[in-house]
């Protein structure tokens, strides 16, 4: 089923990667804010390497002060 959807992990990666570098944030900063011990996990949510969990997106949308539809408006 996570390959029927990479293309979505890809585009929602882009977005929390173009929020978090207009917060100025690192991705350990970031994983810290919303309680993710693995470091690398916001890399691989980035890189659409993961599936995250909706808990993990919705820490992610209120980390970055983002509508959480903000981090799903895919851009062509």
């Amino acid at each position: 089923m996570k390959e029927k959807y990479s293309e979505y992990y890809r585009k929602l990666g882009l977005n929390v990667h173009f929020y978090r570098k207009q917060r100025g944030l690192s991705q350990e900063i970031l994983s810290e804010l919303i309680g993710i011990k693995e470091k690398s996990h916001i890399s691989k949510i980035e890189n659409g390497h993961s599936a995250p969990s909706l808990d993990v997106i919705f820490g992610i949308a209120e980390a970055l002060n983002v509508p959480i539809h903000k981090l799903f408006n895919f851009r062509e």
